[in-house]
Parts: structure tokens; sequence; C-alpha cells
């Protein structure tokens, strides 16, 4: 099946400068589309729009700098959002992985993982408002295989708090926003190789300790940005026209059966 051209279609991707956030950012710019990323960190968003426009000079490409854990910050966001004549697809990309044990998380380590979405909440909202505009449009959330599923030794109790509301607001804005013609879906990854890590395990401890999980994946390899990123502008495009509220498994087949 010919992929879908995806020129003249605008895409948000919340999260948009690093890992599948930036891969997806890339595949889209990559088939035609306007790309707006935006991320906590200018130099990072400064440095993907960059990037992106060298590689892609006939798709426009912006950046919008926005903490999504931070109210004023999103309200700022999103009155630059309501400029934009349409957006056709957003990604919610952001995330923090900070595995730890029930007994030892703090409120603030809970807080900060569910203040993620907040900000997709309200940012999701004034996009669909956007899209009820245009006609419809795409939305597609990052949830994680640990929204429901539980790996010994790797304790994610809050994490998985926060991605299982992010699985339950998917399903929800699927029926919602159904007559809008607004379709919305998720990926749920398993294992991925990205920079989420780093600061978990020591840069120096990386590749050892995604080496120490290939057991935990049938395939029996981790997963690449650009593999998430793949199955996300599916779910986007009208390849999967028929396709909302639906939770993608992209983990290796890790949620089928661990090897």
């Amino acid at each position: 099946m010919k992929t879908q051209d995806l020129k003249g279609k605008t895409a948000l991707v919340v999260g948009g400068t690093s890992g599948m956030g930036k891969a997806t950012a890339t595949l889209l710019a990559e088939r035609g589309a306007n790309v707006i990323v935006a991320s906590k960190r200018k130099e990072s968003v400064v440095e993907t729009v960059t990037e992106l426009s060298n590689n892609n000079p006939d798709s426009k490409i912006a950046g919008n700098v926005v903490d999504i854990t931070n109210t004023d910050s999103v309200k700022a966001f999103i009155s630059e959002i309501e400029k934009e004549s349409s957006i056709d697809y957003l990604v919610n990309a952001s995330g923090i992985f900070r595995p730890k044990p029930f007994l030892e998380t703090t409120p603030e380590e809970y807080a900060a993982l569910l203040d993620i979405n907040t900000g997709f909440y309200f940012i999701s909202q004034a996009v669909a408002k956007k899209m009820k505009e245009n006609g419809g449009g795409s939305i597609v959330n990052i949830g994680s295989y640990w929204s429901d599923n539980v790996v010994k030794g790797m304790p994610t109790s809050a994490y998985s708090v926060a991605k299982a509301g992010l699985h339950a607001l998917t399903k929800h804005l699927a029926v919602e926003l159904a007559p809008e013609n607004i379709r919305v879906n998720a990926i749920a990854p398993g294992l991925f190789v990205t920079n989420v890590l780093n600061d978990v395990v020591g840069v120096d401890k990386v590749e050892e300790t995604y080496n120490s999980l290939l057991s935990l994946n049938p395939l029996g390899k981790n997963g690449k940005p650009e593999q998430a990123a793949g199955a996300i502008v599916f779910l986007l495009s009208d390849e999967s026209a028929f396709t909302t509220g639906a939770i993608l498994a992209v983990d290796g087949g890790m949620s089928t059966g661990r090897g």
C-alpha cells in the first residue's frame, strides 16, 4: 500500500525534540507535513527546527517552548496554538521514566508524572477545538506497556498510574470527539532505546542496561524511535481512517508473552 503524502497537513508534536517525538516529527516532515515541535528547552527546540528545516526545505517547520507541567506555560502555549489557522495532527510525546519502589515514591515525584497528563489534557482540548473548526483531525498519545503490565524488578507504580490515565483519556476522547471527525489513538511502547534511562542508570551504563533487558522481548531486541514513529504516523494518517480509540502495542511482543 502506498503511504499517504502529508503535504499541506500541519502537525504539532509536543515533546518533539527527542526520542520518539523527534523521530515522529522527522517522519512527518519527510512525508511533506508542516511540523511544529514543542519542548521545554529552548536550545533543543531551536536545534530541532534547524535540523528539520535543512533536511526538508519543502515543509514549514516551527517551534515553541512549553513546560507542560507548568500551568502558566501551558496557557501561554495555548494562546500560540490559537493563532494557527489549522492543526491536522497532534502527538503528545513528552514524558519521563523514573522507576522507583512504591514505598519510596515522594508526593513530588508522583505529582511530576501526573502534571504531564494535565498539560496533555488542556493542550489536546485547545487543539481539538481548532480541529473542530476545520472539519476534523487526528490525535495520537504515547502511552506505555507499563500502563497495565508489571515487570518484576522494575517498579513503576507511579509511572503506570499516569500512563493508564493517558490510555483512559485516549478512549474517552475517541468517543467524545468522533462526531467532530477527530480520531484519537495511542501507542503503548515497550522497551525502546532512547535517552530516558540516561538519568536513571547513568550514561555509562545505558547500553549495558538495555542489553540486559533484551530477553523481555519475544523478538529479542529493543525498539528504535523510528519504529515507534512509523506506528504513530500510521495512526495519524488516513491509512488508519477507520481506527479510533485504539491502544496499539508497539513492544516487540512483550504484551503477548515475554520470551
